[in-house]
């Protein structure tokens, strides 16, 4: 029995040694695992591979998005058409800044202003310059409301091309009025079609200006812009100061429309008193009729109390005191009675004075002068 046993525990440790030995014999198991750890090893060095060829392209577009990292500063104004600008084609975008300057934003409001009271009658009311200026639909009204001319557009357009041929219409229309002044054309169909603020404001106040707008428009307003350009492949930003407005005087210079009062204070100025004593004998042959009496035009009529009062017995008709103030106090009380005098004109069937109440308050002459020759024109056989 001992040797029996001693026999089988050396054959058990014989078989031991030959599987240690060479462990694919026997049962063929550990030979397959092998297989599977080799398969596993060029499986994982293939993802190796791949997430370097990946940190590669990463590091690629990473070092894309370096060069164009200008362009983030710039705001949401960036659009993603800007990646798809043609060689050596640019784009100016308002720096966000500037949206918020208080200036800047008084002219947009003195400019809608303007445009709602041009054309109250047509109904139409702005309040956004870009989201209602862009498709061509009121710089047409406003164009022709301004020079009288009707222009030969479809009234209503909804395609993007129908909107950009109206622009393109409307557009050489005003340059071809500007043109004889080499004015500088700041837009185009294709900067107000897509809705850029700087060109929409640029073409408003050449109209206003060329037109004697009765407004005042604030002056040194400027705004800082981004302009975006691609050159060799690439985006680059360059960041200008665009100036929109500056003094008044400066700016009336551009004004086309003069009349019989500029040519008598520039060139004939001996002839004023003449022209003011015609006037004075004029206003007071009908405020004469309340016990009235005016010396002086200019301060006399400032407060808009006998403009108001005038526009009552020029046209027969009582105006109710609580429509105006009778003994204004301040500047704003005085505006209010002068514009009630300019509605009151309007109602009788004259064209809006080509003067700001503002103007007539502060005692401007010329202003004044423009306001009661407009009455004297068309009252002067009026008993």
């Amino acid at each position: 029995m001992s040797i029996l046993l001693t026999s089988s525990v050396s054959v058990t440790e014989a078989a031991a040694e030959q599987m240690a030995a060479n462990p694919t014999k026997p049962s063929g198991q550990p030979a397959k695992m092998k297989k599977d750890e080799s398969l596993l090893g060029k499986l994982g060095g293939t993802l190796v591979r791949k997430k370097k060829l990946k940190e590669v392209s990463d590091l690629q577009e990473e070092g894309k998005n370096a060069i164009n990292a200008p362009l983030l500063l710039a705001g949401p104004e960036l659009l993603h058409e800007d990646t798809l600008l043609e060689e050596n084609a640019e784009r100016t975008i308002l720096d966000p800044t500037s949206k918020e300057d208080l200036n800047f934003k008084d002219l947009q409001k003195v400019l809608i202003d303007w445009i709602n009271s041009e054309l109250e009658e047509d109904r139409i009311i702005v309040k956004d310059l870009e989201e209602d200026l862009y498709d061509g639909q009121v710089l047409q009204k406003l164009f022709e409301k301004l020079s009288g001319h009707k222009l030969n557009v479809a009234e209503v357009t909804q395609s993007e091309i129908g909107q950009k041929q109206k622009l393109q219409t409307v557009l050489e229309a005003v340059n071809g009025v500007l043109r004889p002044l080499e004015w500088n054309t700041e837009w185009s169909v294709d900067s107000i079609h897509s809705k850029n603020l700087v060109p929409i404001v640029y073409l408003l106040l050449a109209l206003a200006i060329y037109y004697a707008a009765p407004i005042r428009l604030p002056e040194h307003v400027s705004v800082k812009v981004i302009v975006v350009k691609k050159k060799e492949g690439i985006l680059q930003t360059t960041h200008l100061t665009k100036q929109l407005t500056s003094t008044t005087t400066e700016m009336m210079i551009g004004r086309s429309e003069r009349d019989a009062f500029d040519t008598l204070l520039d060139h004939a100025p001996d002839k004023l008193n003449v022209v003011k004593t015609s006037l004075i004998t004029f206003v007071n042959k009908h405020l004469n009729k309340l016990n009235l009496e005016v010396t002086e035009l200019e301060s006399q009529f400032a407060d808009g109390v006998y403009l108001v009062l005038l526009m009552g017995l020029l046209e027969n008709y009582f105006v109710p005191l609580y429509n105006f103030y009778l003994t204004p106090e301040s500047f704003e009380q005085k505006v209010h009675n002068v514009s009630f005098a300019f509605e009151l004109m309007q109602d009788g069937g004259l064209q809006k004075p080509k003067a700001r109440p503002e103007d007539v308050v502060n005692l401007n002459l010329k202003s004044t002068l423009r306001v009661l020759y407009n009455l004297f024109t068309n009252y002067k056989n009026s008993e």
